[in-house]
């Protein structure tokens, strides 16, 4: 089903550059993926949901639509741009942790009252492209130990990718698929079954801070990706790295957009509101003892 909604452009912004050292990732042919400092995005592009690493895997279909954006601009309605909503049911401007927990879920996981949320997807004509569904993928980082990975705490609010992108993001950070194949691309190809967007987020936390200061600023960030299986001695605590997919039908690419602009603008957000006990129990019981476990662990 498609609706239509304008295109809201205010909003988000995401991980920049904080010491260098060069992370890679596979772009498409004609736009290469840009060369980037260590801790501002993986050090490789994951090319595949699953495989022999220790994770958890969720489902979640789509909650709701709104121009709101409880990380960003909490308390404002209107504020933002268009975000397509998964998990944590009904999420508002001011929500707030407690009504999360207590609250309904569209994930599968029925203990998973977490909330995800992406730009809306829009095609030539202004509509709304309706998501299929998501998945939520949580394994450790690229060479991280995955016994040294710890719960997120609750509450935790995390950000994703660039929504004021003018150029290709790495493909480590944000990538478009077909379905589940291993080829990544930063634009969407032209697809025969599913259209993927996958976003992939930090997993080295501070310590201290629950969400960042200032997302538009690299030095207040409060999460970062690990480089060389390690984290920086300013966020030294270990967090699961979530890579989170979402499904379009099969869609022609060409005029394709995103509610917070060009289509290279991707990112996603996401709200820690798991059951806390759930949460501890899916990272010790897989990511720790490096097991898939799938679907509901």
């Amino acid at each position: 089903m498609r609706s239509r909604c304008p295109s809201f452009r205010s909003g988000h912004a995401a991980l920049g550059a904080l010491v260098l050292l060069a992370a890679c990732g596979s772009g498409s042919a004609d736009e290469p993926s840009p060369v980037v400092p260590a801790f501002a995005a993986p050090d490789r592009t994951i090319t595949g949901p699953q495989g022999d690493v220790g994770q958890f895997v969720v489902e979640c279909d789509l909650s709701h639509i709104a121009p709101v954006d409880p990380i960003v601009h909490p308390g404002m309605d209107d504020m933002s741009h268009l975000h397509q909503f998964f998990g944590a049911t009904g999420l508002r401007a001011d929500s707030t942790y407690e009504e999360l927990v207590d609250g309904e879920t569209t994930c599968e996981q029925r203990l998973d009252t977490a909330s995800y949320w992406a730009p809306a997807l829009i095609d030539g004509d202004q509509a709304v492209i309706e998501p299929l569904g998501s998945v939520a993928y949580y394994r450790a980082g690229p060479g991280v130990d995955p016994a040294a990975v710890e719960p997120y705490p609750p509450g935790l609010m995390l950000v994703a990718g660039d929504q004021r992108a003018l150029e290709p993001q790495p493909t480590s950070v944000v990538a478009w698929s077909c379905g589940v194949g291993a080829e990544r691309s930063v634009r969407p190809p032209d697809c025969e079954d599913t259209l993927r967007m996958l976003v992939t987020y930090p997993d080295c936390w501070n310590g201290t801070d629950l969400t960042s200061s200032d997302y538009f600023d690299p030095a207040a960030r409060h999460a970062v990706y690990s480089s060389g299986g390690e984290c920086p001695a300013t966020h030294p605590v270990h967090i699961p790295q979530l890579q989170f997919a979402i499904d379009y039908p099969p869609v022609t690419p060409d005029g394709l957009a995103l509610s917070s602009g060009d289509i290279l603008t991707g990112h996603a957000d996401f709200w820690n509101a798991w059951d806390q006990a759930k949460l501890a129990n899916e990272v010790a019981a897989c990511i720790n003892r490096d097991l898939v476990c799938g679907l509901t662990g």
